[in-house]
């Protein structure tokens, strides 16, 4: 089958290469999938996990990639509750060969059904940014209606879900990036917005929940946004400034079906847009994933017409 393998953890994106490699074999409780589409997160090549297993062993050359959309080809041993040809999606393990291959092997906890009337290249844009907003808003964050919300990086991938899904639950949010990126932010649900570059983020004054995907001065500042009880969320990594009578939480995102299956639903009725800025087959995914220009939103690596 074909695949994207890296082997040079410094060489980073350019280091990858479309290779043959064998088709992976389903493990007990695993799927073999048939990809037809696939996305990828940009600095997934810095994560030791992109480069070693479980047990910390090194696993180079490797396949990366976690997203992915496609049909159910092969059921391992004792696997339940998918079936041989059945439409999926969803993020696999961290530390296994991913989704930028003709085929890739998956726990079938990690996948949820696709419908028929989505798109697999939407399918695959939805699991990284889609649970990440999810869960950081509502199992971390705890957000409740009428509460408010900075949103970092609003227009970007995980930023624009967080918008859409937080206006939705009934929040005031205010979304945060560069000047060019207002309008687009204000398209995902934002109701303000702040330039980073030349507004002051203190004048946003109180809010009662803050997703930081930057980290850094931005991260700090937020911190000392947040109102008495309220939550600092942060993929960042842990904050170097918590809230001085609220909560910091920093998370990794996991797999989950159910939250899969609301999100692929608010898809379905038009609350949820994805934001997906550019689709390349397996072929170019070299040159796509190593762009020579800023792609706004989301490169998903359509593997199968």
């Amino acid at each position: 089958m074909k695949a994207i393998v890296v082997t040079d953890q410094a060489a980073g994106t350019a280091g990858m290469a479309l290779e043959e490699r064998a088709r992976p074999a389903p493990a007990g409780n695993d799927v073999l999938v048939e990809v037809h589409a696939a996305g990828f997160t940009p600095d997934e090549l810095t994560w030791p996990s992109s480069w070693t297993d479980r047990l910390g062993r090194d696993r180079t050359p490797s396949v990366p990639g976690h997203e992915l959309a496609g049909v159910v080809a092969a059921l391992g041993y004792g696997t339940t509750g998918l079936s041989v040809g059945q439409r999926v999606f969803g993020l696999t393990d961290w530390t296994r060969d991913g989704t930028l291959a003709e085929y890739t092997a998956v726990e079938a906890r990690n996948l949820a059904p696709l419908p028929g009337d989505v798109d697999f290249t939407v399918g695959a844009s939805l699991p990284i940014s889609g649970l990440t907003a999810w869960q950081g808003l509502f199992t971390h964050g705890r957000l409740q209606t009428g509460q408010s919300v900075l949103v970092h990086g609003a227009a970007g991938g995980v930023g624009s879900m967080v918008a859409q899904l937080a206006r939705e639950a009934g929040a005031h949010v205010i979304g945060t990036g560069r000047a060019a990126h207002r309008d687009t932010a204000l398209g995902f649900g934002a109701q303000e917005f702040v330039d980073l570059e030349r507004d002051e983020l203190r004048d946003v004054g109180g809010v009662d929940l803050v997703f930081d995907i930057f980290g850094g001065d931005v991260g700090k500042q937020s911190a000392g946004l947040v109102r008495a009880g309220g939550t600092l969320v942060t993929i960042a990594g842990p904050p170097e400034v918590r809230p001085a009578d609220g909560l910091a939480i920093d998370f990794v995102v996991e797999s989950d079906r159910d939250q899969l299956g609301q999100i692929v639903q608010r898809v379905r009725d038009g609350r949820l847009r994805t934001n997906v800025g550019a689709v390349s087959p397996l072929d170019d995914a070299v040159s796509a994933l190593n762009p020579s220009e800023r792609v706004k939103g989301k490169t998903i690596i359509r593997v199968r017409p």
